[in-house]
């Protein structure tokens, strides 16, 4: 046996259990949950699209009528925001699932996913995921509805999740 792998092991449950999912209420909370949107955007999936698929996803973000139809969660570890997850239509679909990149590959996007699922009503949900998350949506049970698209210079697959 190897007690570093056991030790990382713990570590990576520990960490898990610390966040706890927060519907985000507030203006300021939301701001800081669409900063988290857009810094890891940036980083992720910017780099695949064009300056008119950013200016169209910097337009959704900012437009304030939308943002007020939108239901936010957050993944907290204490006071720090790790994720969102956020969805509109009655929770039926998601509109931006984003995780800072620190903190990839630790159970939180799967906790915001649950939580989700958990607490919505519709026997479907869908998503229109970036390239960069396809896999992730798979991994989560989302299958493709059909092939890649680009509406307005955003690229993405229209996804289903079934129950």
């Amino acid at each position: 046996t190897n007690p570093s792998f056991y030790r990382a092991i713990k570590f990576k449950i520990t960490e898990v259990f610390c966040v706890e999912i927060k519907k985000i209420i507030d203006d300021l909370q939301i701001r800081n949950a669409i900063n988290l949107i857009w810094e890891t955007f940036l980083q992720f999936e910017a780099p695949e699209y064009s300056v008119e698929g950013i200016q169209s996803f910097i337009n959704f973000i900012e437009d304030k009528e939308i943002i007020q139809t939108v239901e936010f969660w957050g993944a907290y570890d204490s006071k720090e925001l790790k994720g969102v997850i956020a969805t509109n239509d009655n929770r039926k679909h998601i509109c931006c699932f984003f995780v800072k990149s620190q903190y990839h590959r630790q159970g939180i996007g799967r906790k915001l996913w649950e939580y989700l699922r958990e607490n919505s009503q519709s026997k479907v949900i869908t998503v229109n995921s970036s390239p960069y998350a396809v896999p992730v949506y798979h991994k989560l049970g989302f299958v493709d509805l059909d092939l890649e698209q680009v509406s307005d210079g955003m690229r993405y697959t229209p996804m289903k999740y079934e129950r």
